[in-house]
């Protein structure tokens, strides 16, 4: 099922935007207008609209073109008309109207995966069943909850949180708890690693990435901020956290038989913990990672940017 525009470039007229008089190749696309908030809630307000974008979805839209005579004979309108009105409302920024049909444009699928798949509409919950790993804290059980659209686990016996995060309740549907923490693991893992790049997991956006000091958590000292300029979408977390998707990291985990990318990332301590960071400088603000695998510790040099300055553990040189 595709998601993306494939209009492959192509300007409103026709022509390639690469080749439009005055466009220069080189400069990265802007957004041309954009549409008050207001005004996109106003144009989803409306039941028949609603309704004509499930159809749309239905008759998969998001797939090739879909007629209006087949879209209208989907919806519960009164006559051709009223549901043209109504479609021409959904036109351009939800709907793209093309020779032989109308198909989704990006922002109407997602539209319809967040109402149609719970995401605005569910209050699911999920009382305790047990997770994997042991508590940075006490090294007690953990067990795992779900409520109000948010994943949490943490300490059986302390009470010591290792992850809490929101997650859309369409994840629970068909899930045994096994497959659920296992889809959470990679769920959130993603949204980390994206920010860590430079990209937003909300809007794509361009993300700033900086070590804070945290005075007023007791158990956290320094935590990495991402803050996305475009729609303020921000994320806070360990600075271990941000160490998931580092290459070195990767392949010492890898030496030593652990895949990182599967293994879920609050049973590692120097993940979830402050206890393996340690401050080196406080202007410009730097810390050290003691990160520890079968026995074995590497240690990594994060600046104040995020960025990974230093390597140094059995099989690497010190920078």
């Amino acid at each position: 099922m595709s998601q993306f525009d494939r209009s492959g470039g192509v300007a409103p007229d026709g022509e390639r935007a690469d080749r439009i008089e005055g466009a220069d190749p080189a400069a990265a696309p802007r957004t041309e207008s954009r549409i008050p908030p207001a005004e996109v809630f106003a144009v989803l307000g409306n039941e028949t609209r609603v309704e004509t974008l499930h159809a749309l979805l239905d008759l998969g839209g998001d797939e090739s073109p879909v007629s209006f005579s087949e879209l209208f004979e989907r919806v519960d309108a009164t006559d051709s008309a009223n549901f043209s009105y109504h479609l021409d409302r959904l036109t351009g920024h939800f709907v793209r109207r093309r020779d032989d049909g109308y198909e989704f444009r990006a922002p109407g699928r997602k539209v319809v995966s967040a109402i149609f798949t719970g995401t605005l509409t569910e209050r699911a919950q999920l009382g305790f069943f047990p997770a994997d790993g042991s508590c940075h804290a006490c090294g007690g059980d953990l067990h795992a909850w779900y409520v109000d659209d948010t994943l949490s686990i943490g300490c059986v016996d302390c009470g010591a949180i290792q992850v809490s995060y929101p997650f859309p309740a369409g994840a629970l549907d068909g899930r045994s708890t096994d497959d659920l923490l296992d889809a959470f693991h990679h769920y959130v893992r993603h949204h980390y690693c994206l920010a860590a790049d430079g990209v937003c997991p909300e809007c794509a956006g361009t993300v700033e990435t900086d070590l804070v000091r945290t005075p007023d958590e007791a158990d956290q000292a320094v935590a990495v901020e991402h803050a996305c300029r475009r729609c303020s979408y921000d994320l806070r977390s360990t600075v271990g956290l941000l160490l998931l998707d580092d290459a070195d990291v990767l392949r010492f985990h890898a030496d030593r038989g652990v895949d990182l990318s599967s293994a879920p990332f609050w049973t590692f301590d120097w993940c979830v913990s402050d206890a393996a960071t340690t401050v080196v400088s406080e202007e410009p603000l730097r810390v050290r990672v003691t990160v520890a695998c079968e026995g074995d510790e590497m240690r990594v040099g994060v600046d104040e940017t995020g960025t990974v300055v230093e390597t140094d553990g059995p099989e690497f040189d010190a920078v």
